[in-house]
């Protein structure tokens, strides 16, 4: 099992999974041309992508996938929810699904995992293949013992590491947009994802990945700094996924 970001921010956020057998995409806030330029710098074409899992509506996770699934004739999965606010109830490539239930697609397990976010039944997702789990999570304001429990034993993880909350409060949102980011219901900050990450450390666990990094409100070395901390390692070495390209594969062995 591999699986790669695509690239993660505010602008745009993909993750494809492969196990071998079966291809998937979580979001996809990129056009249809980005989307295969960044696939294929991974040696993937839309069409080896079986499915893609929409975890929320807001465009920087959603802006790409109909336009996909549209080209290669796939289905796209999300809550009733997402489709409702997307606008999506009467496309034929919707799957719904529902927020409490795992799914299947092919050889790969999914757990939807419901989080704490500013939209409408946003999910995040837990994949597993027979002896692999990748968990990607991102768009959450805060932890809660369902999203813990749900994220224990992952061999990979991405794992939102927003904003620093001194640079957001410094920066030049406007007031209520800082606190929308800071709340309950918007991002997590570097100190959350490291107590997080904290949480979720185990034997098993191969390659943490920081994302969603905000590129007004945080600093790649201050999150690599706070999971560095956690995994007990220098900071130089902490991986992390950015906006502005693909990350390259990371294998589960």
């Amino acid at each position: 099992m591999r699986f790669a970001s695509l690239g993660s921010g505010s602008k745009g956020n993909a993750t494809v999974i492969d196990s071998g057998k079966s291809r998937v995409l979580i979001d996809c806030g990129f056009n249809r041309k980005h989307t295969r330029i960044r696939l294929q710098e991974l040696s993937l074409e839309l069409s080896d992508i079986d499915a893609i899992l929409v975890s929320h509506e807001h465009s920087d996770h959603a802006k790409g996938v109909t336009l996909v699934c549209e080209s290669i004739d796939k289905p796209f999965y999300a809550t009733y929810g997402t489709a409702r606010s997307a606008g999506w109830l009467d496309h034929p490539l919707w799957q719904c699904i529902d927020s409490h239930e795992k799914f299947q697609i092919n050889d790969l397990s999914i757990q939807t995992v419901v989080v704490p976010h500013d939209s409408q039944e946003p999910v995040q997702f837990v994949v597993s293949s027979e002896r692999f789990k990748v968990g990607v999570l991102s768009d959450l304001g805060s932890l809660t013992p369902y999203v813990i429990d749900a994220y224990q034993n992952c061999h990979g993880l991405l794992l939102e590491a927003n904003h620093d909350l001194q640079l957001l409060q410094q920066g030049s949102y406007p007031p209520a947009l800082k606190r929308r980011v800071a709340g309950d219901f918007g991002h997590l900050n570097n100190q959350q994802a490291a107590d997080l990450l904290s949480r979720l450390l185990w034997p098993g666990i191969q390659h943490v990945l920081a994302s969603h990094i905000s590129d007004k409100n945080n600093q790649l070395e201050l999150v690599q700094k706070e999971f560095a901390h956690v995994l007990k390692c220098d900071w130089k070495d902490v991986d992390a996924a950015i906006q502005g390209e693909s990350t390259g594969w990371r294998a589960l062995k």
